[in-house]
């Protein structure tokens, strides 16, 4: 069913991405119709970690300092130990990242990529989820963290590990098709 005609959706990732934490929801975006670009600190094609290893390469279709948040209408933070670790480290990333609050649109993020909205400042007061062993981080970062399968908060969802990604998807189509949200801000 292509219920996200014409929306545009940035998946923000790098290498050592969680190879399904990125390839489900990008099949389940496009599936519903999205328009879906990979957006890295790289132009350079990305890899992934998969069974503890190295995984499959993706193609990076738009460099992270060209990019632009009024062009996407959701952003999509799949986890992994390295990506978001290397992610989180990027001025231009945490920019990209805070702009999708200020522009009240979508975002999901999933297991450990969550550390990167901790970098960009946009998780005060907000109730979200994540892998367990950062819920400390989420919560000195001012967010209220649960151990729920999918959680959202005004246009902001989140899920634990890659078992919750039918949860996930579901509910970031939701949110994309619903359209910003006057609450989602950084």
């Amino acid at each position: 069913m292509n219920t996200l005609n014409a929306k545009r959706v940035a998946i923000l990732a790098t290498n050592g991405f969680e190879e399904n934490e990125l390839s489900s929801p990008l099949e389940a975006l496009q599936k519903a119709g999205a328009k879906v670009d990979i957006v890295s600190d790289t132009v350079r094609p990305i890899r992934s970690w998969k069974n503890d290893n190295w995984g499959r390469t993706m193609s990076v279709d738009q460099e992270i300092g060209s990019a632009r948040a009024e062009d996407y209408d959701a952003l999509v933070l799949p986890g992994g130990v390295i990506n978001p670790d290397r992610l989180r480290r990027n001025d231009k990333v945490q920019s990209f990242v805070r702009n999708f609050f200020h522009q009240h649109k979508p975002v999901g993020a999933i297991c450990h990529g969550p550390q990167v909205l901790i970098d960009a400042e946009v998780l005060k007061g907000r109730k979200i989820t994540s892998f367990p062993s950062i819920r400390k981080d989420i919560e000195n970062a001012g967010a209220h963290w649960v151990n729920e399968e999918v959680v959202v908060d005004q246009g902001l969802v989140s899920s634990r590990r890659p078992e919750d990604l039918g949860a996930f998807n579901k509910k970031i189509i939701e949110e994309i098709r619903e359209g910003k949200h006057a609450e989602q801000e950084a």
